[in-house]
């Protein structure tokens, strides 16, 4: 999706700070937040990849101003509603007006510990023969769409080589839509001087994981 949460290589938004003190919260309702996305009942039409995809939709206003873990909560909440699992009047007042029927209860704090150690596998089965080898010239697409896409904007149209092959793993664009496709995954490297041409030495790359329907070879 061509939003806001898509920051990489613009220009305007100052230098990282990469010695910023490390810490998992910043305020005590952040890991409470936290907790209860961990906890909270999931329904059948939720997946990681959906997660995303709604909260690449809050307003840019919003997603750079508001801090990480409120753009969670306004995500799950967008989420809940979209799913009938609230309305925004119970979201705003704090209380369900209705039982909620038809959802798995929420996880007791006994289970917490063995959720978080499941692994979920988006590794599937190869069903085609892959398009490219390793060592091949590709491009990224120069085209987006409006959907969630692992394709960065600042490699779209940018030439790569690829570095790696990992097999066929689900592709997150149509797995938000609970649509069951995989695709294979590759390791393209781009050089510095490919994606920012202002750079003027050849030595640095950027590896990205990239799915095939992203490639196209050159």
């Amino acid at each position: 999706m061509d939003g806001i949460h898509d920051l990489g290589g613009r220009e305007g938004f100052g230098p990282i700070n990469v010695d910023e003190k490390e810490e998992p919260f910043h305020e005590p309702w952040e890991a409470r937040v936290f907790g209860i996305a961990r906890a909270i009942s999931r329904p059948d039409d939720w997946n990681i990849d959906w997660f995303r995809h709604c909260r690449e939709l809050i307003d840019p206003i919003d997603y750079l101003t508001r801090a990480y873990f409120d753009q969670w909560l306004m995500t799950y909440a967008a989420m809940m509603v979209n799913s009938s699992m609230a309305t925004v009047e119970e979201l705003a007042s704090g209380y369900s007006q209705a039982p909620l029927s038809g959802f798995p209860p929420p996880l007791p704090p006994s289970a917490i510990t063995t959720a978080k150690k499941a692994v979920t596998s988006y590794q599937r089965e190869a069903t085609v023969k892959p398009q490219f080898e390793v060592g091949q010239l590709v491009r990224a697409i120069s085209s987006g769409h409006s959907g969630h896409t692992r394709l960065p904007g600042y490699a779209r149209g940018r030439g790569g080589i690829i570095e790696s092959y990992h097999g066929f793993h689900v592709l997150p664009d149509v797995n938000a839509m609970l649509i069951p496709r995989a695709e294979p995954l590759y390791t393209v490297a781009f050089k510095h001087a490919e994606l920012w041409p202002e750079e003027q030495s050849d030595r640095g790359f950027v590896c990205l994981d990239l799915w095939e329907s992203y490639l196209e070879p050159r």
